[in-house]
């Protein structure tokens, strides 16, 4: 009877345990339905972009260089002397040709004033001998030849009567000799002042009228010497600039090239190494954005130097800036050039807010999955997506986008930001309309 009645008991707790097994399953298999079905109103709304491949990217670079004067001159005189006025300052705006310094001159003045006496001396001479012997001289030369030609007729009477005397025999030998030697002198006076008076009446001979003409023109090269050297000693800009430094002051001695004073020009350009890469792209002419300081200013690639930098192994592109910018920036600057270099590779750009850190430099993002069919609302049947995870590796990185690669497709639609409250397989709503 008592192991009737333990029996009973048995079998009465038996039953107690199974009906509270059944119970404790179904309300497990509820709470997973309820976990596998929630209600739309718990879903979790994302923003989604949708994701294309490309093929390339652009990548801009930065270059720096300098900006510089179009020309710097280190100015001196060409001769040596005191100098004894600078007529500029340092910082001093000066146009071409203006007069910046001064050197004495008083003795090349008296050199000038000695050359000007003697070409003044030398074409006297010259008028002369083109003018020819005045009248006066020729009629003295004239009435010479008439005396001399007169004492020479008396002459030859006188040797006549003489030499019959001595045929005669009335006189000596030594005497009829006197009177023949007088007549012989008389004829070589006549001849001389006939030559005299021919040379008078044929004006002096051109070759002296040449000899002449060269010494006045040898006169007129030296003073033509002398006047380039008074300009040598005025100094001048041989450009538009301004004054960076001087080097001398008043009373100084100069030598030939001694610096006096450093100009620059008020046109500025920019300098700036880079590869031959880079420089292979870039044509002449071409129009660069250029960044001096804070400003960015349009310049025109002017030239591209052929030869490497020896210690930067770059080209040296060279740009000239506007008008504008030549009262804006100053030799000196830091001036940066950017370039876009097309960069061929695969991939898709992604917000940064996308991706999702794995660890060890890995990266992931989260597309929408597969689509889930939920409970009706008031407001009708609502879509949801299972949250599924991407790998992908960065490329290149642009402020606020990336571009990957991976196992993404094109037309994913990719979760924007809010990916730290995301986990695989969870479900999410769109909070845009899909198309």
């Amino acid at each position: 009877m008592v192991l009737g009645f333990a029996l009973g008991q048995l079998n009465q707790s038996n039953q107690n345990w199974l009906s509270n097994l059944e119970n404790f399953l179904a309300n497990q298999s509820d709470r997973q339905l309820e976990i596998k079905r929630p209600h739309t109103g718990s879903i979790l709304p994302v923003e989604t972009i949708s994701v294309n491949r490309v093929d390339s990217y652009q990548m801009s670079r930065n270059f720096t260089g300098s900006i510089v004067a179009r020309y710097t001159s280190q100015l001196g005189f060409e001769r040596s002397g005191q100098l004894i006025r600078i007529s500029v300052e340092e910082g001093e705006r000066v146009q071409t040709d203006s007069p910046l310094a001064y050197l004495d001159t008083k003795n090349l003045k008296a050199q000038q004033q000695q050359l000007l006496a003697q070409r003044n001396q030398a074409v006297a001479k010259l008028e002369e001998m083109q003018a020819g012997p005045r009248s006066e001289t020729i009629a003295a030369a004239r009435a010479s030849v008439r005396n001399v030609f007169s004492q020479l007729e008396l002459a030859e009477r006188k040797r006549s009567r003489r030499e019959r005397l001595y045929q005669q025999g009335a006189i000596s030998r030594e005497q009829f000799d006197e009177a023949a030697s007088e007549t012989s002198v008389l004829q070589a006076s006549l001849d001389q002042a006939k030559s005299e008076l021919n040379k008078l009446l044929a004006g002096t001979r051109s070759e002296r009228i040449k000899a002449q003409e060269a010494a006045i023109e040898q006169l007129d090269a030296s003073l033509a010497n002398l006047e380039v050297e008074l300009e040598k000693s005025i100094l001048k800009a041989p450009f538009a600039g301004t004054v960076s430094a001087r080097k001398v002051d008043e009373g100084t001695v100069v030598s030939p090239g001694q610096t006096v004073l450093s100009l620059v020009e008020n046109r500025v350009e920019a300098r700036i190494g880079v590869p031959i890469s880079a420089a292979e792209r870039i044509q002449l002419g071409s129009i660069q954005s250029l960044q001096v300081g804070q400003t960015s200013y349009q310049a025109e690639v002017s030239s591209i130097l052929p030869v490497l930098d020896s210690s930067t192994r770059t080209l040296t592109i060279v740009l000239t800036l506007d008008e504008s910018a030549n009262n804006e920036v100053s030799p000196g600057q830091i001036a940066r050039l950017e370039i876009a270099e097309l960069i061929p590779t695969d991939g898709y750009w992604l917000p940064t807010t996308a991706l999702v850190q794995r660890g060890r430099g890995l990266w992931s993002c989260y597309v929408l999955g597969k689509p889930a069919q939920l409970e009706s609302t008031a407001s009708g049947t609502t879509n949801t997506f299972h949250v599924q995870r991407r790998d992908v590796e960065i490329l290149h990185t642009e402020s606020d986008r990336v571009l990957v690669r991976g196992t993404l497709q094109s037309g994913d639609l990719v979760i924007a930001n809010g990916t730290h409250r995301l986990v695989p397989e969870q479900l999410v709503r769109p909070s845009e309309k899909l198309p």
